[in-house]
Parts: structure tokens; sequence; C-alpha cells
């Protein structure tokens, strides 16, 4: 840099450069834990980016058109910190109004990784203003990022009109040789580089180190020549402390317009610590308090001095970053006005999209199934209806499956849907992820924090697959929509390996996860309509493959009960019910077919569809009482996975048809009967409830 400004004989860069290192470097040794090796090496790097490029205010750090920096190295966290104390980073809380304290004070630095404070170990989307995305999970900040930059392209084409640009932000991502290595990376890569996303930098720490050592313990790839071979510009940085030529690489980074960049900086680890450079102890764990003084003396910084930031960094700072990045969030917002008035309905667009409100007559067309008993409609069928009917009227509602587009349902078949592609102009809501479930999940996330509505389709068995991202999505509360269908071992003869069993519990076992798996066609309309609403909450749907019954609803309950989790769908006639059947998705049918054997004996009988277990828990527990009385012990649950959990609603004696190994491969019949998802298995164990309930 080219500074003239000077502290005390050093330049006012350098000394915030050196800043950042302290702040990095006390709050690791305070907490006693933490990685200060990467703050150090790399505040050079990012002092550059955040003072003469990020279009960042930190006045507003939510303003829709800034740069996204992303820390997908997040063990580093304490540089991202510091960057957001010392450009005094506003709080902004959860109705988008900006505050007037500070996002991160010096006294969260004092507390880093210390119960309640706003710097966490690993940064934490909804916890502190100013981060874009949480990280930690390696590789999941990169591969986020591409849903950022996916977009920012897809923003810029439906909402830019001549003389109004309103989106054209950049994404930036501090990643390093974990990132690299971690497979999510390179899927998003591979798709970064197809689409040609040319506001989408990664900026790679290349230090050689991680936790158990030199990286040439496992890793000895030439990670440039991999990124030009994905489509990719890769620059090179010959020092990370040689701001200058960070500036140059960063700057031809904007001038790129036909792929993304990767900017390979060369660094040393804990730059500056005398006794552990280039040793993974400066990675992962504190200096020690005699190093911790060596190495400030080493940046000329009083030894003694703890959390010290000098006279003229934050006002540096400010004349900085928060002028230039403050003037054009300004002209935007002024550029905002005009437009409303000249396209007052993408305005409006606009704003419902940073709230996440809905479109108004979003659900005008949903359709409504007439019963059918006998075809019978899948329900994947039915969501690619329900998702064809909302589509057209929910423009930023954007997705698509990991190769599995038709055959999930989720794919855009209404006159105009076209595809996401560099060659269309990145115009089209069809995304193809391609056979990368991870990135795909976390793209998705990229998609929900930018404000796009973001869904995504595979089959229930490969949501293992993508387990990581979605699990990010419920931390973060983003609202991303993860569809899968192929459900059960009713996916017939591909076998165990594609047969799901223990993935449904495993997603209900992730707090904050919605999961619903309808019984019929009109369950899965309602089920959409639940999904669409939520704000702060991601959502999965559950699929089946095969036709099942469309439920005659003039005879059994409205499909509507499925908002409140579980409903009563046929009850007992003449009084209360001996035994409780209680079913999901496809074994709906099973319980009612042995419901009307019931009826036929002179049993009372009710059948309960319970097609989310995360609903019903919300519901009051007059509610949840009446839909099962507790009086009633006589139960049976029914559903084409693992048993566990089912204890909770069946209780101890309950019966529980369900799997307890995986399945095998054969036609469906056979399977069926194989597993006993039959109706005379279920009513051989309602007979048996209820002759244990009688004695």
């Amino acid at each position: 840099m080219n500074d003239a400004a000077t502290k005390d004989g050093v330049s006012l860069d350098q000394l915030c450069i050196n800043t950042i290192r302290t702040l990095s470097i006390d709050a690791v040794q305070q907490a006693k834990s933490g990685h200060p090796g990467t703050p150090m090496s790399m505040a050079p790097v990012a002092y550059t980016l955040w003072q003469q490029f990020l279009r960042f205010d930190p006045e507003d750090p939510i303003w829709p058109n800034r740069d996204r920096f992303v820390l997908s190295a997040g063990h580093a966290s304490m540089l991202l910190y510091s960057l957001l104390h010392l450009t005094g980073t506003r709080a902004v809380d959860a109705k988008y109004e900006t505050l007037g304290e500070l996002s991160v004070k010096l006294e969260d630095i004092e507390r880093f990784r210390q119960l309640d404070s706003k710097c966490t170990g690993h940064p934490e989307y909804h916890l502190t203003s100013g981060v874009e995305t949480t990280t930690g999970p390696l590789g999941q900040g990169c591969a986020t990022s591409v849903g950022m930059a996916m977009a920012g392209t897809w923003m810029a084409r439906y909402f830019n009109r001549p003389g109004f640009t309103m989106f054209d932000y950049d994404v930036y991502v501090l990643c390093g040789d974990g990132d690299m290595m971690e497979g999510v990376s390179s899927e998003a890569a591979s798709l970064a580089g197809h689409l040609k996303l040319s506001n989408l930098c990664w900026i790679y720490d290349n230090n050689h180190v991680t936790i158990e050592g030199h990286t040439n313990l496992a890793f000895s790839e030439d990670v440039g020549r991999r990124f030009a071979a994905y489509g990719w510009k890769v620059r090179h940085v010959s020092d990370a402390n040689k701001t200058d030529e960070v500036a140059r690489a960063i700057a031809g980074f904007r001038r790129t317009r036909d792929a993304p960049t990767l900017i390979v900086v060369h660094s040393e680890i804990g730059y500056g610590s005398p006794h552990k450079q280039d040793t993974s102890e400066a990675h992962g764990e504190p200096l020690g308090d005699e190093e911790v003084k060596l190495t400030k003396r080493t940046y000329g910084w009083p030894e003694d001095a703890r959390f010290l930031v000098p006279d003229g960094v934050r006002e540096h700072f400010s004349q900085g970053i928060g002028q230039r990045a403050g003037k054009l969030r300004k002209a935007w917002e002024r550029r905002l006005k005009s437009y409303a008035k000249e396209h007052p309905e993408l305005a409006d667009h606009i704003e419902r999209m940073q709230t996440r409100e809905l479109p108004d007559g979003w659900d005008a067309e949903l359709p409504s199934f007439p019963a059918d008993m006998e075809k019978g409609v899948a329900t994947r069928t039915a969501s690619g209806k329900v998702l064809n009917a909302i589509s057209p009227r929910f423009p930023w509602l954007l997705g698509g499956a990991a190769d599995l587009g038709a055959s999930t349902g989720v794919r855009l078949t209404y006159q105009g849907a076209s595809e996401f592609e560099a060659d269309d102009d990145y115009s089209g809501r069809n995304l193809h992820f391609g056979i990368r479930e991870h990135a795909m999940a976390a793209i998705m996330n990229g998609l929900a924090l930018s404000k796009v509505r973001s869904y995504g389709a595979t089959y229930l068995i490969f949501s293992d697959y993508l387990k990581p991202a979605l699990r990010l999505s419920a931390i973060m509360e983003v609202p991303a929509i993860y569809v899968f269908s192929h459900d059960s071992i009713g996916v017939g003869e591909d076998g165990p390996t594609h047969q799901p069993v223990e993935q449904l519990i495993a997603l209900r076992a992730i707090p904050g996860l919605i999961t619903l798996r309808p019984a019929d066609a009109n369950e899965t309309v309602e089920a959409w309509r639940v999904v669409m609403a939520l704000k702060h909450q991601p959502a999965c749907l559950i699929l089946s493959r095969g036709a099942l019954p469309v439920f005659d609803r003039t005879k059994y309950a409205a499909a509507s009960g499925l908002a409140r989790g579980a409903y009563v769908m046929a009850d007992a006639e003449g009084g209360p019910p001996e035994v409780l059947l209680i079913g999901t998705g496809s074994e709906v049918k099973l319980c009612l077919t042995a419901y009307e054997d019931l009826k036929r004996e002179g049993v009372k009988a009710r059948v309960v569809s319970m097609p989310s277990w995360e609903l019903f828990q919300m519901q009051d527990r007059a509610y949840r009482e009446e839909v099962l009385p507790p009086a009633v012990k006589a139960r049976v649950s029914v559903e084409a996975g693992s048993v566990l959990g089912w204890d909770h609603f069946v209780g101890e004696r309950g019966a529980k048809i369900g799997m307890h190994t995986f399945g095998s491969s054969a036609p469906l019949k056979d399977l069926m009967k194989r597993f006993g998802f039959t109706p005379d298995a279920v009513l051989e164990a309602a007979r048996q409830q209820l002759a244990e309930a009688r004695k």
C-alpha cells in the first residue's frame, strides 16, 4: 500500500494490521483456546481486502448489494471479529432494524469463546452481525459462497434495468488447506467453474500447515492447476505481507468477467512468532505468555499491553472502508427510491425478499386432488405439480436437484421456465447441481442467506451425503427446502444401498428441522403450504416414488390437519377409541384398511396421520392428548423406516411396525410382505394390543 499516513513512525496501514494480529493473539491467549496462526499471517490480506475493496458498510451490514466476505477457515474467527470491531460494524436485530451498538465490542473479544460472547469459537451467522454464514466445518464456507454468487448473478439478471444496477455484488472467501482437502469445496468449485461465476473470489491461504503438521503428510497436489482445470482464473501472491501484490490480485479478479478467481497466497502461519513458525502449534493452540511477548516485540508492540487498540486505528478504518462503502450504500438507497417509482413491482420484490415475506397470491393456483383409491398419485408427482403451481407466482423461488430433477418432481416445466446457466445469462430458475449432493445443500444455504428462497432434491437415502450442510441450515435458521423422494424400502429392486431405513429418524434428530412425510397428494399440497410459510426453519419433504391412494376427504378428515403435525383422520364411532393406529406417508393406507376391518368387527379404532413429529410436538398439550388420548394404551405405529423414537408415541408396550434391519433387493410387493407392511400385519398387531389392554 502507498499510505503516507503514519503514527510514531509506523504507517497506519501497518498499525491496523498489527492491531488485528494482537487482538487475535490476546483473545486466544485469554481464552486459553483457539487458533492464532491464521489471523497473524493473513491479517495483511484481510486488511487490504476490507480497507481497499470490500463494499461492506459497517453502518448497515445487511445492505442488500453489499459484497460478501466468508471466512471459510472458521477456526480463524478472531480475524473476522477483529475486523468487525475495528470497522465499527453495527448490530442488526431479527427485525432488520439497525441498532446503535457495536456488533462486536471489545469486551466480546475479551470474552472470546466464553458463554454468551458474540465472539464464539467459530463464526455464527444468526448470532453476530457481519458474519455472513456459519463456518467451521471446513469446506462449508467455500461451498456456501457459490450459492451466494449464484444468487447475485440471478438477482442481477432479474432486477437490473437500464439505468438501475441494483445487484452487482462480489463474494470473497478466505480459505485454507483444510478447505481445499474437503470434498464439498471441490464439488462446489467444479460447479462454479462450469457456471463461470465471475463474481466469486476465493483467497487461498497456502501455508502448508494443518493440525497434525505439514500438509506433505497427506496433501501434495498443485491446487492452482486443479482450479485452472475447473475453469477458474488463478492468481498468485508470493507473500501475504506484500499488500501491493494482494491489491493487484484482487483488482485483477474484479476485471475478470468470464470465470471465478482463485488467489493463491503464500504465507507463513503464525507470522511474527519467533519460535512457533511453520508448526501446527501456532495454528491450533494459544502461543503462551512468553511467546506472546516475543511476538509483540517482533511487531514493535508494547509487550505487556493487552487488547490494545492504538489511537487512530478505528479512525483510519472509518476513513477507508467506512466512507467508501458508506457512499456506495447511500447511492444504492437513493437509486432504489427512483427504481421503485419506475419499477414498483420489482422494488416490492426486493423488499419482500429481504424480509422473507411471501408474494401476494403465491398459493392462488395450488391444486386439489380428487379421491382416487385405485390408481392414486405418487407424492413426488403431487409435489411437482404443487411446485409448478407456486413458482410462476413466486419469482425468487429457485432450486433443482442433484441430477434427479424429473425423478424427484422438482423440475419446473411451466411455460417460461428455463435453466440457470452462464450461456443463458443466469436468467433461469431450474438449477442443475450435478451429482453433488453435499455441495447442493451448501449452495442452498448460500442462496437462502442471500434471501433467495431455495430448494434442492435427491433421494432420501442420499440425505446422508449432504447432512453436514443440512445441519448448518438448522443451526443458521435459514428456510432452505429439502425434497427427498424414494422414501422407503419401496424402491424395491435397487436393494438396500438405495433403501432408506435410518435416514428419517436421523433427520428428525436435528434440532430446528421440520420433517414432513405426507400420506397422499392432498397432504402434499398442505405440506408445501406449511413449508412456504417458514422464515427461520429449514424443512424436509419426504416423498414416495410409487403411487399412493388419494383419500376421500368427504369420508376422512381434511388434509389441512397436516399443519398441526398429526390429526385424527378416521375415528371410532359411538364412543372413545379402544386402539390407535398411527401412520406416516405410504403406511397410512395400511392403517385405514386395518381400521375398516376392525370397524366391521365392532372394534372402536382411530387412525392418526402423523406427517410431522416436530409440528405435532409444537402443539399444546390439550391438542396432543386429544389426538392421542393418554387413557388409550393399545397403540400401533406403522412406518417403513427405523422404529427408533416411536416409543414416545406408542409407549413401551405399544406395537411398532417398522424396520429393524436393512432392506433387500426384490419387487415391491415381496418386500412389503417380507417386512410386515401389510394390512393383515397391522390388523394382527392391533388385535394383540387390544388383548393386552383388556387383561
